[in-house]
């Protein structure tokens, strides 16, 4: 026989972890001891002394009273709750209204893993996306090499570290798509004339502002993640003002050194190395907090060179990567990016990382191995080959992870249900 839904739904309120049940009890516990003290009073009426036997079951053995005035009673009290805490926690719910839902998916979000999620751009973003609906506890690290678009007109006319990526991150994380989310990410559109407001994102514009009302950008960010109510935080790998240099091979004997993010992939060459200028940038320390109290760290998805490597390139969080306990994971990207991993397969990514910052930064790569959408990638783009060198210090993962309407890019929650399985093992 099929348990209606409503049923299932109030059978958790007595799954262990919801911090219900101890409070059911207080509170039974007192309502019985006020029912005690007015039946007392009540008993010195005459009336209601001459009618007590039948009041409280007389013909009954007395266990027989007990069960029955017990049941009716907590039957009672817990409807009477069930009633009250629907009509007053109604309007925070946004599981089909359901108070035990919204608050066993609370307490289960609580008690999940403490994951790390190193990178920038889209792909950190879809990541943290799926990782929300499995755990709270999620340390979001992003880079603040970004000088392209909105966020590099903001950082040059106003000398703030650059918003968009932080943006991306804080309403990947908010707890739901609500109308203040997509406000955040709403762009002004261009228009002819002079620049003003063209092509800048609401969110960045509140985050700059933030910041200037309370005078840092942390604090900016962690006021911008409350108004959205996000699942977990997000941090910079560093407060200081970081340029991202790269050098490119254009012939087989030429080199050349281009200078700002936004010029490494729009200037003709394969990209060799990256650096951050000051090189010596200290690490920010909630950064490296997260990062050694973590169960689980994530490098990537996201621009290999531009969006995950210039986190690893604050010398300190590199080292407590590799010092950390936790399982550290690289995800490949899907797909290669033009202008940046053109022709890369997957032990290239790993490669390229290890030339960077040395090995025994990860112990697992993770890729996707479904090719099923490859004819639908942008001209120009190529699934990531799963091709590694045999001696490989890492250990490679495949599942199917491809988002099927941009398979260029992860599905969020196919990703973060592996990232899960994987720490579960």
């Amino acid at each position: 026989m099929r348990i209606p839904t409503r049923l299932r739904s109030g059978f958790k309120w007595l799954l262990p972890g919801l911090g219900v049940k101890r409070w059911l009890l207080v509170m039974a516990a007192g309502v019985a001891l006020l029912g005690l003290a007015v039946g007392v009073v009540l008993w010195q009426l005459v009336p209601l002394s001459l009618s007590a036997p039948i009041l409280f079951l007389g013909d009954l053995p007395t266990w027989a009273r007990a069960l029955a005035l017990g049941v009716l009673g907590g039957g009672l009290v817990v409807a009477g709750l069930a009633g009250m805490n629907r009509n007053l926690l109604a309007p925070f719910t946004s599981l089909d209204g359901s108070v035990v839902e919204a608050l066993y998916q609370h307490r289960r979000r609580e008690r999940g893993p403490r994951v790390v999620a190193i990178g920038g751009g889209h792909g950190l973003a879809a990541l943290l996306r799926g990782l929300k609906t499995h755990t709270a506890n999620i340390t979001a690290i992003v880079t603040v090499a970004d000088d392209g678009g909105s966020s590099g007109r903001l950082r040059r006319a106003l000398g703030v570290l650059p918003p968009g990526d932080f943006r991306n991150c804080i309403t990947a994380l908010a707890d739901d798509e609500a109308l203040t989310t997509q406000l955040f990410q709403y762009r002004f559109p261009a228009a002819s004339g002079e620049e003003g407001l063209n092509g800048h994102s609401f969110g960045n514009l509140f985050i700059t502002a933030m910041a200037e009302v309370t005078g840092s950008f942390e604090r900016a960010i962690l006021e911008s993640s409350h108004v959205l109510a996000v699942q977990g935080r997000v941090v910079p790998s560093t407060l200081s003002n970081v340029t991202l240099l790269g050098d490119l091979r254009v012939e087989p004997e030429e080199v050349s050194r281009v200078t700002g993010e936004s010029h490494i992939t729009q200037a003709r060459g394969a990209i060799e190395r990256v650096y951050l200028e000051p090189d010596d940038a200290p690490a920010y320390p909630e950064a490296l907090r997260a990062i050694l109290e973590a169960d689980l760290i994530v490098i990537g998805p996201g621009s290999l060179y531009t969006s995950i490597l210039p986190n690893l390139l604050v010398r300190e969080v590199a080292q407590a990567v590799a010092a950390s306990r936790a399982l550290r994971v690289y995800v490949c990207n899907v797909a290669t990016q033009r202008g940046e991993t053109d022709g890369y397969s997957v032990g290239d990514h790993a490669a390229a990382l290890e030339r960077h910052v040395g090995t025994g930064l990860f112990t697992v790569v993770l890729a996707n191995d479904d090719l099923t959408h490859a004819e639908e990638l942008p001209s120009g783009v190529e699934p990531t080959r799963l091709e590694t060198p045999p001696d490989a210090a890492y250990t490679i993962y495949t599942a199917d992870m491809v988002d099927p309407v941009h398979p260029w890019r992860h599905d969020s929650e196919k990703l973060a249900g592996v990232l899960m399985r994987l720490i579960a093992n």
